[in-house]
């Protein structure tokens, strides 16, 4: 008899495991059904097919091989293509595909494939994945130490707190980090996307330092090792320093300390006895000497002092050579500096890359939403009659400044230099017209006065609309704002509280904002920094019960990022290609300072130099740089000109590529990719006649990226609005001609009552027949049937009483639908 793939498992892939020595051996495991993926959200609560490996070969704590089981009737090689794959995820050397007679080896290194006659046991599997000897490229063997270390750090366990495990991609960069300071690397860089755990993987880093008694003392004299390591985080805000310490709680309160300028100028020191130390880079140049002079509170600390500084968000200025957050990380330069960072490889941080070198793992925000751990999203463009403005006499009233002639303010121009309150309030109605009120939002706004102004707006229309009366139902987050606005921020990413509701800011919650329940983003200032774009975006990716995508409010052409080669992550031109010193034109630089000194320039001391005289402190009254007091102009509108303001939208739509793209690309996806599911119209309609098989393939296109609510989408497209998914897929496919469900109703009608000619059921499926006129065709689904039975007759015994038992009611309730569909 044929066995099944449990059976297959059981009888002849396990006992061959444990012949090759897995679960003999100390520390070998034999893990089995290992999780990879979760699935993409395809809304409605609904996953794509997750992504898991029948076995996985566990040694000393790392994955070193994954196998693709398949019964024993099929052939291995229906499991290859799966078993690479899930080799090059989890970073195992080698794959395997078998039906438990024949195993065909993969190695994912050198790319030699082969049927072998058993397994590679642990220490082999070990030996070949580490050994430098069997890798290409005549490489020298590593130290000692470093394998010493290695072994070492993979004994400490993850400190999993509740049921928490490492995705796979933070197993890869915890251990790909960990690999880099064994092999003695003094510059570490990791580019995960925003909301896929930077600080937890940072955690767990320090923790199995801090257990396995690593140091920068010890490094090459592993035996020697007593003494904890010191570990410094290092942020540039507080809000993602506080957000650390917590994270760090495993620790236990004696073992970390937040440093804070008050308590420092308190206790006349800084502290030092502790192992992990947490600050932002403003209060470590901060601090006086006895005479009142600069004496930054870094300087109080040996240069050794710290073994391993974490640098979050390393791309907002830590690695920059013009930074004097940069004399931080060169006074602790003997530490192993590790980078984390959202933002791959740009012309605009290349720097980080340059002090850094290239990171040692990376982790995309298209991948995190392919692999359903992040948030997909919607983005709606809205274009305006009032996007640009020329100013016209008679417009309405010039409250402030002289408008020049002629000129046509563009949207960068808007709430800087000049300010019409109507064409903010219209944006505000406007997507305010189209939001769930309840749902959490973040506005970005031009200025700080500007996200006042928005918010004031907000509030007002939320009272007008009946939606709420608490006056702090819309806060505004700014520096300006202070503790206040810390404070807000803090109730907002509650995500029991419901007030506030909506923060307006100008940059300050482009970074450090980790509130999961984030539903909507609206862009109302210019965003041409990719760096900033890709950071306001992962403001709304976590995860969160619920929450199947989020939107994205697009008033100033935002969108086009997307069309940016830099969205996700392309890298630079190679580095040697020439870089032109900004100060002095050259290259190599040949600055006034005098010039080069083996091709380092003299002034920032760095090969390719990057000089550029600071940028002039903004105004301390309008915050702009350069001031733009003197010319601001504020225009009250008439209220004829105010109502001539319109907006319209378009949605666009994520990708499996991921990018957002436009209805009408997605549409052409569409017609592209139908023949695969479907022949031709008569099986199109033969399937979606069935609720079975029209289940199954609505549930294959979301599989494909076209789930429901996609679908439902493309009505507005194709001017169906009012028409059934298959309209949708019948026209896109075959350009057929589209039919309202009340119209497919009024056609079936006759034939459906023909067939049933019982009163009884006639009135039952009158009954769907308006649900289905009312809803669309979700409500003719197998599992609508009880909910609508209950609706029609209270209980299912008393629909029993009148239409028969279960059978006869599923028997009509699906043998009904095929006539719907016969127009």
């Amino acid at each position: 008899m044929t066995m099944n793939e449990a059976d297959t498992r059981a009888n002849l892939i396990d006992p061959k495991l444990v012949d090759a020595g897995w679960g003999k051996v100390e520390n070998s495991y034999i893990r089995r059904e290992v999780s990879i993926t979760q699935g993409r959200i395809i809304g409605g609560g609904k996953r794509a097919s997750a992504l898991s490996s029948d076995y996985v070969l566990e040694y000393q704590g790392r994955k070193l091989a994954a196998i693709e089981a398949k019964k024993e009737s099929l052939s291995y090689t229906e499991g290859v293509r799966q078993a690479k794959e899930y080799a090059l995820r989890l970073q195992c050397r080698f794959g395997y595909a078998t039906n438990g007679h024949d195993i065909y080896q993969m190695d994912m290194l050198t790319g030699e494939e082969k049927l072998v006659e058993q397994f590679l046991g642990p220490d082999q599997l070990w030996q070949l994945t580490f050994d430098p000897v069997q890798r290409p490229g005549g490489e020298q063997p590593e130290p000692d130490f470093a394998a010493v270390w290695r072994e070492r750090f993979a004994q400490i366990p993850f400190e999993c707190k509740g049921d928490w495990q490492p995705r796979y991609y933070q197993e890869n960069a915890i251990n790909n980090a960990l690999e880099a300071i064994a092999q003695g690397k003094q510059r570490i860089l990791l580019t995960l996307a925003t909301g896929t755990g930077k600080t937890c993987i940072a955690f767990q880093m320090a923790w199995k330092l801090f257990h396995s008694r690593w140091s920068l003392s010890a490094q090459r004299q592993p035996d020697a090792a007593k003494k904890r390591p010191r570990i410094l985080f290092l942020a540039d805000r507080n809000v993602l320093a506080n957000q650390a310490f917590n994270d760090f709680g495993p620790f236990g309160e004696d073992a970390i300390v937040r440093l804070e300028p008050g308590e420092i100028k308190k206790k006349g020191s800084v502290p030092k006895n502790a192992s992990v130390f947490f600050t932002i880079f403003q209060t470590f140049m901060s601090g006086t000497d006895a005479d009142g002079n600069p004496s930054p509170y870094f300087g109080d600390y040996p240069s050794d002092f710290f073994d391993f500084i974490i640098v979050d968000e390393c791309h907002r200025g830590g690695a920059n050579d013009e930074s004097t957050w940069r004399e931080i990380l060169n006074y602790f330069s003997p530490a192993v500096q590790l980078g984390l960072t959202a933002t791959p490889k740009r012309t605009v941080n290349a720097d980080t890359y340059a002090y850094f070198g290239e990171p040692v793992y990376s982790y995309a925000l298209k991948d995190g939403i392919n692999d359903g751990f992040l948030t997909p999203f919607k983005v709606l463009p809205i274009v305006g009659t009032m996007d640009e403005y020329i100013y016209t006499p008679g417009d309405g009233l010039v409250v402030k400044g002289e408008p020049e002639p002629g000129r046509v303010y563009k949207e960068a121009d808007f709430n800087r230099i000049i300010t019409i309150p109507e064409r903010e309030k219209m944006r505000v109605h406007y997507w305010m017209d189209r939001f769930n009120p309840h749902e959490k939002t973040i506005v970005f706004c031009a200025t700080q006065e500007h996200a006042g102004i928005v918010r004031d707006f907000i509030n007002q229309y939320a009272v007008e609309k009946g939606w709420t009366s608490n006056p702090g139902y819309c806060v505004r987050v700014t520096a300006n704002d202070g503790v206040s606005g810390e404070n807000d921020l803090k109730t907002f990413q509650d995500n029991e509280k419901t007030i506030p509701t909506v923060l307006t800011t100008s940059r300050k919650l482009s970074t450090g904002v980790d509130a999961r329940n984030v539903r909507n983003i609206v862009l109302m200032r210019p965003c041409n920094n990719m760096i900033e774009f890709k950071q306001i975006i992962g403001r709304g990716t976590r995860m969160y019960e619920g929450k199947d995508y989020f939107t994205i409010y697009d008033f100033v052409k935002a969108h086009y990022n997307f069309a940016d080669p830099d969205w996700d992550g392309e890298p630079l031109p190679p580095e040697d290609q020439p870089v032109i010193c900004q100060r002095c034109g050259k290259s190599p630089c040949q600055c006034e300072k005098g010039g080069t000194e083996e091709g380092v320039c003299s002034v920032c001391e760095n090969s390719h130099c990057s000089c550029e005289k600071p940028p002039p402190e903004p105004c301390l009254d309008c915050g702009q740089r350069p001031c733009v007091c003197e010319k601001k102009v504020v225009i009250q509108l008439s209220d004829g000109k105010a109502r001539q303001i319109k907006h319209i939208y378009s949605a666009m739509y994520w990708s499996p590529e991921g990018r957002p793209i436009t209805a009408r690309e997605f549409l052409q996806r569409m017609f592209d990719d139908l023949p695969q599911f479907f022949s031709d119209e008569e099986q199109l309609r033969r399937i979606w006649s069935d609720p079975t098989t029209r289940e199954k393939l609505l549930e294959d296109l979301a599989e494909a990226g076209y789930d429901e609510d996609k679908l439902e989408g493309m009505k507005d497209l194709i001017d169906a609005k009012d028409s059934d998914v298959y309209d949708v897929l019948a026209y896109v496919a075959y350009a057929t001609e589209i039919h309202t469900r009340i119209e497919r109703v009024k056609e079936a009608r006759p034939s459906i009552f023909q067939a049933y000619s019982d009163y009884k059921q006639r009135e039952f499926i009158d009954f769907i027949l308006e649900k289905y006129v009312q809803d669309g065709v979700g409500e003719l689904s197998p599992n609508k049937m009880r909910s609508l039975l209950e609706l029609k007759y209270n209980t299912i015994s008393d629909a029993a009483t009148k239409l028969g038992q279960p059978g006869e009611i599923r028997n009509t309730f699906v043998g009904f639908q095929r006539y719907l569909y016969s127009v």
